[in-house]
């Protein structure tokens, strides 16, 4: 396992949700907001998916270095 966890991300709009994402898999956050974007008004589970990671996902621990 490469020790890498899923969080919510600093860089936020909202809840994190999308940063976290884009974080974890090393890719432009915007490019994850549009994906997102996408899905949402293709059928509408893109919110619903949102609110669920947002409420499942941590926040990032605080580094004290």
């Amino acid at each position: 396992m490469n020790g890498k966890k899923l969080y919510k991300s600093e860089n936020r709009k909202i809840f994190g949700v999308c940063g976290g994402i884009a974080e974890y898999f090393n890719i432009d956050p915007t490019l994850v907001r549009l994906i997102w974007v996408v899905f949402t008004l293709a059928g509408g589970c893109g919110f619903l998916a949102y609110i669920i990671a947002a409420i499942v996902m941590d926040d990032e621990p605080v580094s004290y270095n």
